[in-house]
């Protein structure tokens, strides 16, 4: 490894270092112990700053316990959302070295969380008395390199592909860690926790769960998978190297050249439209199936069958005119990205009649 003064970059004049991490993989794989030993590695031995904001520790208690008892909530992913917007205005705040404000619209008790996670970090501090709302940037913030670790399952890729939106918005690094570790051993980990998870939940995330393709996918390039049996406290070479490189080359324009040229041949392609139009209607009429299974009322189900086939439509529309609303990637090779962004929506949409079964 390098000495400390090779790896701390720039601290000077040139431009500002900051990178994001996603952290994935199963609950009770061991994210957050890895997470917690390589930011204390980084900051002792490479002089970075570096905040681990881990989205069980942030996400609201009520969230997590109805999501612990049974199917997500069906405001899990606007709540992720939200939390991404409140990362964004971190990040503006280190470019742009200036004090952080709350967001005029936000979940307080979210809010609060995130706030104290950046806190216990040393990373912000409370403006004075009368500005509330408001935090000044730490030294320890703006002094060096920064890295903000991001710890959750993130078990389908679109989940990783908003935070990487994030990082090409701001011209920031990015990174991805998967940490792979076999069923059988988080359901052990996890029956142990004080708050488990159901075990059928984490066999349903196994079986759902995309793990980086850096082949595939280009803005996965920056991936590396770590076996959970072989965490230790010292980060591999490769590892740093990782990391190094990442902020070393922030995502930027040439990417997005890149990424923009695949898009406009997919959209001009009319046989990805045909493969997607099959493969959603598999999904949607497995969907209901499923639901039927589950006892759904039949007023309930031909609810969920109409927003199913609307869903449907409306990714094969934006396949067709090359709109946004839901195919945002910017750069795909395979049908499995399109039938991957559908079940990450479709997911939202099936847990408000599954949640009133219970």
């Amino acid at each position: 490894m390098k000495s400390g003064e090779d790896n701390r970059g720039a601290r000077g004049g040139g431009p500002r270092k900051l990178g994001l991490c996603v952290l994935c993989g199963l609950p009770a794989a061991g994210k957050s112990t890895f997470a917690r030993a390589l930011s204390h590695q980084l900051q002792q031995q490479l002089g970075w700053a570096v905040g681990v904001v881990a989205y069980d520790d942030v996400l609201p208690d009520v969230f997590l316990k109805e999501a612990s008892a049974g199917p997500l909530p069906p405001q899990w992913k606007s709540l992720r959302q939200e939390l991404l917007k409140y990362l964004e205005y971190f990040l503006l705040a280190v470019l742009n070295g200036c004090q952080m404000s709350a967001p005029s619209n936000r979940t307080e008790a979210m809010w609060e969380g995130f706030i104290t996670c950046l806190k216990d970090q040393n990373l912000i501090s409370p403006a004075a008395p009368e500005a509330q709302s408001c935090y000044l940037l730490t030294k320890t913030a703006v002094s060096g390199p920064l890295f903000l670790i991001l710890d959750d399952n993130f078990y389908y890729q679109s989940m990783r592909y908003e935070v990487y939106q994030l990082a090409r918005k701001h011209s920031t690094g990015f990174c991805q860690l998967f940490l792979d570790c076999p069923l059988e051993t988080c359901l052990q980990r996890n029956g142990r926790r004080q708050r488990p998870l159901p075990a059928e939940t984490i066999r349903l995330m196994g079986r759902k769960i995309e793990e980086p393709n850096p082949e595939r996918n280009a803005w996965e390039h920056s991936s590396l998978t770590i076996q959970s049996s072989a965490c230790s406290s010292e980060a591999s070479p490769e590892l740093v190297q990782l990391l190094l490189t990442a902020l070393e080359s922030p995502v930027g324009h040439v990417e997005d050249n890149v990424e923009q040229k695949e898009a406009d041949r997919i959209i001009c392609s009319t046989n990805i439209r045909h493969q997607a139009d099959r493969a959603l209607r598999r999904i949607v009429s497995q969907t209901v199936r499923e639901a039927k299974d589950e006892q759904v009322p039949p007023s309930n189900l031909k609810l969920l069958a109409e927003e199913l086939n609307k869903l449907k439509a409306e990714f094969l529309e934006d396949l067709r005119q090359g709109h946004k609303k839901y195919l945002y990637f910017q750069q795909t090779t395979d049908i499995s990205d399109v039938t991957s962004f559908f079940q990450y929506e479709k997911d939202g949409i099936v847990q408000k009649y599954f949640s009133k079964q219970h």
